[in-house]
């Protein structure tokens, strides 16, 4: 057991990447709320908002109001993501504290999702990883498709290292690996991580996965026998995955706190309020929250 990380770093991604989904409007206020719920259970990182068109994202068109909204706790980074300069204007106006570009480990879906070549879409960040440095704001670069792609089918292990490098050179101070599509298994897990690590520094590597084949917990546990340490999780298993029919998203935060805390590893975050946080979106929702241990622990209360 010697082997785990003792203490994990945790981003919350429900207001932002777990929302963004959803068909019914939530309204600002209820966004804020959240946001204050999950800052106050602990969590150091909260993804809160998202600077991109309203016409493709409607759901973040409120992202503004929301970032004027919050209660910023001391110590809690509040990201966004800005695909270009003018979001990057917008999240500063607003008062990001990290911003967020995105590019794909696949060709195929880079073009699908942003009709562009990966190549293209990097470039395309350059103005904004050196606005972000001048003006001294974290920069995080996410790569989406890394274990897996809807268009392509595999994703080879030199696609996600290129792209690792790219991002590295843009000057991002933290990169995630994301399974978009939930399809990666614990022994691919291991081997997309340290092929990235041989591009950037492990410790600033992120894990973001998605539970569409219920693997998820399995490839946290995989990430972390190999030393990973932070890890991307949504409160109540909020956000779809848009490119696979009826499937839930992104891992729940309850789950993955269960997880850690049960390892004895530390994360800084209360399970007790990020359940209620679950229950209390949930409830706004009007379904049961997508998370085993936020639904056990709130069915023992009762």
């Amino acid at each position: 057991m010697s082997m785990l990380p003792q203490q994990v770093k945790l981003v919350e991604v429900g207001p932002r990447d777990g929302l963004q989904n959803e068909k019914q409007e939530v309204p600002a206020d209820v966004k804020i709320e959240l946001v204050n719920r999950l800052a106050d259970a602990g969590f150091v990182n909260v993804e809160a908002a998202s600077f991109v068109s309203p016409k493709w994202v409607p759901q973040m068109a409120t992202s503004a109001a929301v970032m004027a909204g919050i209660r910023r706790r001391p110590g809690t980074l509040y990201s966004a993501l800005t695909p270009n300069m003018q979001g990057f204007e917008a999240a500063m106006a607003a008062g990001a504290d990290e911003v967020v570009i995105f590019g794909s480990a696949s060709e195929a879906f880079s073009q699908k999702n942003i009709n562009c070549s990966i190549a293209e879409s990097i470039a395309r960040f350059e103005p904004v990883a050196a606005a972000a440095k001048a003006r001294g704001v974290r920069l995080r670069g996410s790569i989406s498709c890394s274990f897996g792609c809807p268009y392509q089918g595999a994703v080879p292990l030199s696609a996600v290292a290129d792209v690792v490098a790219r991002m590295a050179a843009l000057g991002c101070d933290e990169i995630d690996i994301a399974d978009t599509i939930g399809v990666a298994t614990a022994r691919q897990t291991q081997a997309v991580m340290e092929t990235a690590a041989h591009a950037f520094h492990l410790e600033r590597i992120a894990g973001h996965f998605h539970d569409t084949y219920g693997q998820a917990l399995a490839n946290i546990y995989a990430s972390l026998e190999v030393g990973v340490r932070i890890f991307h999780s949504s409160v109540a298993g909020l956000g779809g995955c848009p490119y696979a029919k009826g499937a839930t998203g992104n891992v729940a935060s309850e789950d993955v706190l269960y997880l850690l805390h049960g390892l004895g590893i530390a994360t800084g975050v209360d399970l007790d309020a990020v359940v209620d946080a679950g229950q209390f979106i949930a409830a706004h929702l009007g379904r049961k929250a997508a998370s085993r241990a936020g639904n056990a622990i709130a069915a023992k209360r009762a």
